[in-house]
């Protein structure tokens, strides 16, 4: 089964702003999650180039998305958005497994997955 993660259209476009600011070749979005924050896991994006054969690779909007093994299930079906407002902008993430999420956004639990929760 492909995992799916959902990117809005305003997301892409900062992605592939950011993209073009960064050095090296054939990058992909890598998605995924770690133990930590408040809630025990969290959230992380960057770019890379290496796909491991573990991970779970597809195309969306013209941009390459990589999933770890590990991130695979907690990530399934998540949306993830940017938003503009006057205090400037971020990425925003709609994650439909997350059964809790700290006051930030930024940490969460699913039903399968505690983590490892740190302090605030």
């Amino acid at each position: 089964m492909i995992l799916m993660i959902i990117i809005t259209e305003a997301a892409v476009n900062q992605i592939k702003q950011m993209m073009a600011a960064e050095e090296g070749d054939n990058l992909n979005l890598r998605v995924g999650i770690q133990g930590g924050g408040c809630s025990g896991l969290s959230y992380g994006m960057g770019f890379d180039s290496e796909v491991q054969e573990s991970d779970t690779k597809f195309e969306q909007h013209g941009i390459g998305v990589v999933v770890d093994a590990d991130s695979k299930k907690a990530l399934e079906g998540t949306t993830i958005d940017y938003k503009q407002n006057m205090m400037g902008g971020g990425f925003t993430i709609d994650n439909p497994n997350a059964i809790a999420s700290c006051g930030c956004g930024s940490s969460f639990k699913t039903a399968t997955n505690k983590g490892t929760p740190e302090e605030c």
